[in-house]
């Protein structure tokens, strides 16, 4: 039967923005702006690098899902046009690094911005017990409640846009003065020469979420030519709100006091725009806001499982992806995505106590890592339009070429941020992948 296709550029275009607009711009700006050394020129400059990459890394992928009657985003790329071992090996990689530690960090986050809104001792402990009770209601909520569930995504989605226009309008229109800076909180403002490429690491958190928008390619109208625009236009409209809410926020807390007090700037600026409770206000948008991305991923992951065991790819894969009638879902895979972002979780909160990662969390390694796995189907355009299956030099040439530029950029970024921990983790990253890879090529020799 053949699908229907019903989506256009405009449902595209949407996807895109709302799925890249999540968390991070709420509480990765300040670490954006540390990186940078508080050169607002230079944080501007740093997302619109993270909209290039986005950008033809997005378009170079449109050629391989306009050539797969696959389903499964990176993954069915990877089985397709790369080898199913080599999906295997990507697949381990989301299930047991990348999705569980987005989870994790968004939902330690939700904690932070909890402590905040209810006036809780803000110490990691209470932060790591809210964003593990957080973690524990969505996976629970999702699994008993597809509906409600879906619901929630919704009004998270439209929940997350009021303050980010709020603050991006206002601060255009902004003539007080910043608040003034504490003076035992003052960060100064200083000259980091090229350690501002430490702020792509958490630019690219930002960002991500990009690959998903390639799942529909099969449900779009004229896909060859409405997925590549969708995949521009998409990135911009990104950037540019990403660019007002950035901008508006420097024009009413100053560079200055967002340096010293991080991600509770964001409470000072709904407090002079709205008065005594304007912070609280804020807060609560901020909160589902953030919620909402962690109730998205944990869809996502609920589902991973069940997907690679049906393709042989995880142990035991006959029980995995056994479903159950009334929750429509794998019991068998709900356990193992709980049990591993549990892992996670503490995982995250011993790096956080020890102050390993200088600042930064597991999920932004994951994300550079991601980056880095992209360039073997980069690579595959290329040689695709070598042997003649790509015809345009523009699409098979040039926009590869610039998106693996932009994931060298984000690696070399990275690295920058942690030059001893982030090399180590993005070793054990290959070794989670060698681990799937040679699974699979076992389980069917």
């Amino acid at each position: 039967m053949k699908e229907e296709k019903h989506y256009g550029l405009s449902t595209a275009v949407s996807m895109i923005v709302g799925i890249c607009v999540g968390s991070g711009i709420f509480f990765k700006a300040d670490d954006i702006l540390g990186a940078t050394g508080g050169n607002v020129l230079l944080g501007i400059l740093v997302f619109c690098i993270g909209a290039f990459s986005i950008i033809f890394g997005s378009i170079t992928l449109t050629q391989l899902a306009n050539r797969t009657e696959r389903t499964g985003g990176i993954v069915a790329y990877f089985e397709e046009f790369i080898s199913a071992k080599a999906a295997s090996a990507f697949g381990w990689f989301q299930l047991f690094v990348y999705l569980p530690t987005i989870i994790v960090v968004v939902s330690w986050v939700s904690g932070i911005y909890t402590c905040m809104l209810l006036g809780l001792p803000n110490t990691l402990e209470t932060q790591t017990l809210l964003g593990t009770l957080y973690m524990t209601f969505f996976f629970l909520l999702n699994y008993f409640s597809l509906k409600l569930g879906g619901y929630f995504q919704n009004l998270a989605t439209v929940m997350k846009l009021i303050p980010l226009i709020a603050i991006a309008v206002v601060g255009i229109f902004w003539k007080q003065p910043a608040p003034i800076v504490p003076p035992e909180l003052a960060v100064p403002i200083t000259n980091v020469g090229w350690g501002w490429l430490a702020a792509l690491a958490p630019m690219a958190f930002s960002y991500d979420g990009w690959t998903i928008a390639t799942n529909i390619t099969h449900e779009v109208k004229n896909p060859k030519r409405t997925m590549p625009l969708a995949l521009t236009i998409g990135p911009l409209v990104v950037l540019g709100i990403y660019l007002t809410y950035f901008s508006g926020l420097v024009s009413i807390a100053g560079p200055e006091y967002i340096l010293a007090v991080g991600d509770e700037a964001t409470t000072t600026v709904g407090t002079s725009l709205l008065g005594e409770r304007g912070g609280s206000i804020i807060l609560s948008f901020v909160l589902i806001a953030i919620l909402g991305v962690t109730n998205g991923v944990i869809m996502g992951i609920l589902r991973l499982p069940q997907a690679l065991a049906e393709k042989n790819m995880l142990p035991n894969s006959a029980n995995v992806k056994q479903i159950d009638p009334k929750s429509q879902l794998s019991p068998a895979a709900a356990r193992i995505a709980f049990g591993v972002s549990l892992v996670w979780m503490t995982l995250h909160y011993l790096t956080q106590k020890s102050g390993i990662l200088s600042g930064g969390d597991v999920s932004e390694i994951a994300i550079v890592f991601s980056y880095l796995t992209y360039v073997i189907l980069y690579l595959k355009v290329i040689s695709m339009k070598k042997e003649g299956v790509i015809t345009s030099t523009f699409f098979g040439s040039i926009t590869p070429v610039f998106a693996i530029m932009g994931s060298a950029i984000i690696l070399i970024g990275g690295i920058i941020s942690n030059p001893t921990y982030v090399p180590i983790f993005i070793l054990f990253c290959f070794l989670v992948c060698f681990i799937g890879y040679k699974y699979y090529e076992k389980k069917t020799a």
